[in-house]
């Protein structure tokens, strides 16, 4: 049995040291038959640096590596092309200082792997047009340039509003390069987690060519199901894979859905279903800004938007949608026509995110111990069925959220801000639960689903609208018409919340008849 590739991210460690590897080769192929110079969108650990890497060992000329992959037999091993790598994956950029000291470590290190001479007095911009033509000249072979997360230096100082614009200005200063060294260049591409606007990091690069949302690359990071099937056949005896793939599967750019790399290959190492990846890095910033800008959390299970949200975010303009589908919490699961726009369906991509993304916003609201003590009752009350104990339940909830928060957010005023909170426990215990659940007489606030049984929830708040308004609005709507011949049981539970009191005041609930 192979050794499964966790974390590599070097294409001839992973072919010469007996591990699986998933062919991505055919990609490569078909981008340098396509074109010259390409951008990339994808997560973290969606195996962005290993693509890279095999792109470098391509282009060096190292056939033995591709030994029984696509590539073996569809590529000109005759020609060896100097490549020059620049990544800035490892460590935090403290400032721009601290960047220009890793651009000028990184281009001094390509020098010397091209056996160049390095000049002390170049500055990085200089430095790097001169490393690029002599480069070419040296090894009289037009040159390729591959950039690994381009964008991490901003990312690390996101929430550092100047110090992210300095270091903006310059990487854009040093890609710039890449565009007026046409004649010199075979072949370059960049990756990274987020799409800048074009008027800031890639103005002076308009050239790029994004498959970001091109469907012919939509796997060209992540696994398909077939390729986890066929190529990790031998790990999978015992595995219910429906199961695999509500945890881990759905992350979809217009294509075919993919598996992150990182989560599966570390469930098949485990056997054990748990959040890997989310745990990896979940930005604080993220969390912030949907609380901050006093998000709908119920909205992130079905939302719409433009080009203009999907395309790129910068520095001066940061929307919640935008980052989280840039960085994964958020993927593609539809499209609609409204000419001459096209408008993105956006939801979680699989269980994993859904539950993790809802538990990390809870901590930040409430303490630990009374979050996790919550996330418990939840299935004990459910398992037994009173659902009178769910009205002290969802006391507990804002019980738990500490007094500064509705002072310095203002919350209390904030209708949404009872339902989101609701919402995100359910959706934090891993339950099934729909939002704006469509019928033919409206939509309903929230479903949720628990063995052979259905609770549909309405919502109030009684400084809006009289008391006694929810449960009335789902029997008067017939909301629960659409459950019948699904569900054994059916219970109807409105809940109003007062924003004076900041907590349920009133929790109604009737069993309907099926």
């Amino acid at each position: 049995m192979r050794k499964l590739p966790i974390g590599i991210q070097n294409f001839k460690e992973l072919r010469t040291e007996n591990y699986y590897y998933v062919d991505k080769t055919l990609f490569v192929k078909q981008l340098v038959e396509g074109g010259k110079y390409y951008f990339l969108s994808r997560p973290r650990r969606f195996g962005k640096s290993l693509f890279l890497d095999t792109l470098k060992q391509a282009f060096s000329g190292n056939k033995p590596l591709f030994e029984g992959l696509y590539l073996e037999k569809n590529w000109d091993w005759n020609i060896k092309y100097p490549v020059i790598h620049i990544s800035f994956g490892e460590g935090v950029i403290e400032d721009e200082k601290d960047l220009e000291r890793r651009i000028q470590q990184i281009l001094r290190d390509n020098a010397k792997n091209l056996n160049l001479a390095f000049q002390e007095e170049y500055d990085n911009r200089y430095f790097f047009i001169q490393l690029i033509r002599e480069a070419c000249r040296k090894h009289d072979q037009k040159v390729v340039v591959l950039v690994d997360e381009y964008d991490k230096p901003i990312l690390d100082n996101l929430t550092q509003k100047e110090k992210a614009v300095k270091i903006r200005e310059k990487l854009k200063d040093l890609y710039s390069v890449i565009k007026g060294s046409d004649e010199y260049l075979k072949f370059a591409f960049l990756t990274g987690v987020s799409k800048f606007s074009k008027v800031s990091i890639f103005s002076g690069l308009n050239n790029l060519k994004d498959i970001t949302l091109d469907p012919r690359y939509a796997s060209l990071c992540g696994y398909t199901e077939k390729e986890l099937v066929e190529t990790f056949q031998d790990r999978l005896e015992g595995v219910n894979l429906e199961e695999v793939r509500s945890w881990y599967n759905g992350y979809s750019w217009l294509g075919e859905k993919v598996y992150n790399p990182f989560d599966i290959l570390l469930y098949l190492d485990t056997k054990t279903f748990h959040p890997y990846w989310f745990e990896t890095g979940t930005p604080t910033f993220l969390i912030q800004l949907l609380l901050q800008h006093h998000s709908y959390l119920p909205e992130l299970e079905n939302l719409e938007v433009g080009n203009e949200l999907l395309e790129s975010f910068d520095v001066d303009l940061i929307e919640p949608e935008v980052v989280l589908f840039q960085t994964g919490y958020l993927t593609i699961t539809g499209t609609r026509q409204l000419e001459p726009l096209t408008l993105y369906k956006l939801s979680y991509p699989n269980l994993e995110v859904k539950m993790a993304l809802h538990d990390s916003l809870l901590t930040h609201l409430a303490k630990i111990t009374e979050k996790q003590k919550n996330l418990i009752k939840i299935h004990e009350i459910l398992n037994k069925n009173e659902l009178n104990d769910l009205k002290k339940l969802f006391q507990s909830f804002f019980a738990s959220i500490p007094y500064e928060w509705y002072t310095k957010n203002n919350l209390s005023s904030y209708e949404g801000f009872y339902a989101s909170i609701v919402y995100t426990y359910f959706a934090a215990s891993g339950l099934k639960c729909v939002v704006e659940d469509s019928t033919s007489k409206g939509k309903l606030d929230m479903a949720v689903f628990y063995k052979n049984r259905a609770y549909l929830f309405e919502f109030k708040v009684v400084e809006f609208e009289p008391e006694g308004k929810a449960l009335e609005q789902i029997k008067k709507k017939k909301y629960d018409e659409k459950y019948h011949g699904r569900y054994e049981e059916i219970y109807l539970i409105g809940v109003e919340f007062s924003a004076k009191e900041r907590n349920v005041l009133l929790f109604e609930w009737e069993k309907q008849q099926v």
